[in-house]
């Protein structure tokens, strides 16, 4: 495990605190599961628990919304209300940054996700998060795209609109303000 990828004492507790918190305020996410069992896990996963804190720290707000049937891990998906504002303006991923002649974004979504160790929403996933709330009325995701359709240079991203969720597609190297990405843990 990388040095970098780890928290302090207080940034744990802090985090921690923060993620029963949040468990506790929105029970509808996770039913049929214990705060207990989830902190079992975490204290003990040092290296999730920092990409947790990315997740946080960006403006995610990530919260449990189930467990995985097969391998028992609890899955923690951004819940914030719009997509975290400190992951926006961002292009798909490094192939379209580095397409860029003008105007280059700061990062790719798939970039930041592999820093954090953290994957992007498939677009199963962002409908199934859906069904918990409504997120993205304001702004839109980047979700993980198919090669096939990533190979054309085009990219995936979903919102809600109209009391409806939509997939749309962009050039992968296009970029909005009100567009960055949701991610997916499993701890």
């Amino acid at each position: 495990m990388k040095g970098d990828r780890k928290l302090s004492a207080s940034e744990k507790n802090q985090l921690i605190d923060t993620l029963k918190q949040r468990f506790d305020k929105y029970t509808e996410r996770h039913t049929n599961i214990k705060w207990t069992e989830v902190l079992a896990i975490l204290e003990n996963k040092e290296e999730k628990l920092w990409s947790l804190y990315k997740m946080e720290e960006t403006g995610g707000e990530p919260d449990v919304v189930g467990q995985d049937v097969k391998s028992g891990e609890f899955i923690f998906i951004d819940c914030s209300a719009e997509s975290p504002k400190e992951r926006r303006s961002i292009c798909y991923d490094r192939e379209a940054l580095d397409a860029r002649k003008q105007h280059k974004p700061a990062n790719s979504a798939v970039d930041i996700a592999g820093e954090f160790g953290v994957e992007l929403l498939t677009e199963e996933q962002y409908h199934e998060l859906q069904k918990l709330g409504k997120f993205d009325l304001k702004t839109s995701s980047w979700i993980k795209t198919p090669d096939a359709i990533r190979k054309l240079g085009g990219a995936l991203f979903c919102d809600r609109r109209y009391d409806h969720v939509f997939t749309y597609h962009n050039g992968a190297d296009s970029y909005y303000a009100a567009r960055g990405f949701r991610a997916i843990l499993k701890v």
